[in-house]
């Protein structure tokens, strides 16, 4: 069993996976930052639906703001082969192909910010390309939710939008190419339960002007590390009083001569997670 835990700017809907479509308000005093400090996060979170008998009608294509409180939001990298070779696509100036080898193969995982809880975007929010530059993408990612005690305990949809051609320039300007307005996406809901199986299908499309311009799809099978092991990493000498978002990386990135433009509206859906829709301004 998991449930499901949606945000409104005036309210908190929690679905169960055994009763699909009974969404209930959350008991009054529910709090994301109480859930990520709970020890035991999903009792928590079991105890604000049991706690509020009224079922409503429930809308999923509605806005919906990203399920946070005051966590941080961090991403791991090249973590699927795939976002190796792309990594060292962009980077042949800069040496990336060795850089990005050695990270793909090391014990040590890459790990950098990605965002504050205040400017992280929602489900049908806008997410940003920068002015100055001319190469984007989206990176869909599987993101986890561990609490302060650096137990991963639920999941969500994580876009990690991304600057390729600020990126590949140099492997310093990483933080600029990956942290910027309108750069980190999450939603449209928190999963609290167990991990899903590693059959689960990650898939994006985007589209421009109503046609389909990129679509993609993968497994969580591809990834290369576990999921505890990243969180183990993230938490190493680091302290997370109010626990931490931790996308997982992307095993989708589109080709070399592909980029984003204003307008595009990008889909990406996890199994048993639902569709996070984001659509393109520029920043």
């Amino acid at each position: 069993m998991s449930l499901r835990i949606f945000k409104t700017a005036s309210a908190i809907f929690i679905e169960s996976t055994e009763s699909p479509g009974q969404v209930r308000h959350a008991a009054p005093g529910f709090s994301f930052n109480e859930l990520f400090t709970s020890g035991d996060p999903f009792a928590y979170a079991s105890a604000a639906y049991d706690g509020a008998s009224d079922e409503i009608s429930f809308n999923p294509e509605i806005p919906y703001q990203p399920p946070i409180g005051d966590q941080e939001v961090w991403a791991a990298g090249v973590t699927y082969f795939r976002s190796r070779t792309a990594r060292m696509e962009e980077a042949e100036v800069a040496g990336g192909d060795i850089f990005y080898d050695k990270v793909y193969e090391a014990p040590r995982p890459e790990l950098f910010f990605k965002s504050t809880a205040a400017k992280v975007r929602g489900a049908l929010d806008h997410v940003g390309i920068r002015h100055d530059s001319t190469w984007d993408v989206p990176e869909p990612e599987f993101t986890l939710a561990i609490n302060a005690e650096g137990k991963v305990f639920g999941h969500t949809i994580g876009n990690d939008m991304s600057s390729r051609s600020i990126e590949g320039e140099n492997p310093l300007y990483l933080p600029q190419a990956k942290n910027y307005t309108g750069a980190c996406a999450l939603g449209p809901c928190l999963v609290v339960g167990p991990t899903p199986s590693r059959e689960t299908k990650i898939s994006i499309t985007i589209s421009r002007g109503g046609q389909e311009v990129f679509s993609g799809e993968t497994t969580l099978s591809q990834i290369k590390r576990g999921f505890d092991e990243l969180a183990g990493w993230l938490f190493k000498c680091n302290h997370f009083p109010t626990g931490a978002y931790l996308m997982t990386g992307t095993g989708i990135v589109p080709d070399s001569d592909f980029t984003l433009q204003v307008d595009d509206e990008i889909a990406i859906t996890i199994e048993g997670i639902g569709t996070l829709r984001n659509t393109v301004e520029k920043v």
